[in-house]
């Protein structure tokens, strides 16, 4: 008796001499679409598999190119002389490079992003954020370029607010007048809550909206004279940008795996 492997059928040979057995097509033999694993990837939280999978998807093509090279200089001795198949596929990959770093500016990163993302505690600067030399590699292409981004903003977010301080604390202290500006419209406001409480200046809304209407146009005065406005527009693009490209480059690790490095290894209830 043959044996029949299970999800397929067995042809009939109509008197044919041959010995091999032909299987018929069975609609039992189901694969998953591309599109559909990907997305069951996302959902179940399997973000490193995909990244890793997206990579590897896209360096297919790139390793058979190389194969045609001997085919191509046999053609380039007949022909007149043209561009070699090396300098061409680094042509390409340059250009793709910079597509994929120009595509980073026409999303919004914050899109994914949550309040009880910055509840949590801050993953850890060196082993979590940093990481290693291996942690990092350029995104293959635009998709996988914006999955990083969404998923890194969202783990480390705490972390990227941390910077966002540091620089603009950074960008203060090369800027006395801006430094010095920037406290006097914290003074003021202070003031004029602490005056407002003790002289119930409640009891007069119209002379309180008054007040407050005059200490918005000084307080904008303040920041026009000592140049505020530029170092935290120097902060805000220098964060932004070292934020996209190091979410950009940072390979997606499991969360538990982060949880376990940063030290906040959390153990099941029994």
């Amino acid at each position: 008796m043959s044996k029949i492997k299970f999800g397929v059928f067995p042809a009939k040979n109509n008197g044919a001499k041959r010995k091999e057995m032909v299987f018929a097509p069975n609609p039992l033999s189901l694969s998953v679409p591309e599109p559909a694993f990907e997305s069951w990837l996302r959902d179940s939280g399997y973000l490193e598999i995909l990244d890793q999978r997206t990579t590897d998807l896209n360096r297919l093509p790139a390793a058979t190119k190389p194969s045609n090279s001997a085919a191509a200089a046999a053609a380039s001795d007949s022909a007149a002389p043209s561009i070699s198949p090396d300098g061409v596929f680094f042509i390409s990959q340059i250009v793709s490079g910079i597509w994929t770093l120009l595509s980073l500016f026409t999303f919004s990163p914050f899109s994914k992003l949550a309040t009880d993302d910055f509840s949590g505690e801050t993953p850890s600067w060196t082993l979590a954020f940093f990481g290693s030399a291996e942690s990092y590699s350029f995104p293959s292409s635009p998709s996988q370029a914006r999955l990083r981004v969404h998923e890194n903003v969202k783990r480390f977010a705490r972390n990227y607010a941390s910077l966002i301080v540091l620089f603009l604390a950074c960008s203060l202290y090369q800027l006395p007048v801006a430094l010095l500006g920037l406290i006097s419209c914290l003074a003021l406001w202070d003031a004029f809550k602490f005056s407002g409480d003790r002289w119930g200046l409640d009891k007069y809304p119209v002379f309180r909206q008054t007040l407050i209407r005059v200490a918005q146009c000084v307080t904008a005065v303040i920041l026009f004279i000592s140049n505020v406005q530029m170092a935290i527009f120097c902060a805000l693009g220098v964060s932004y940008a070292v934020m996209i490209l190091h979410a950009s480059f940072r390979k997606l690790t499991p969360a538990k795996q982060l949880d376990v490095r940063g030290g906040h290894k959390k153990t099941a209830r029994r």
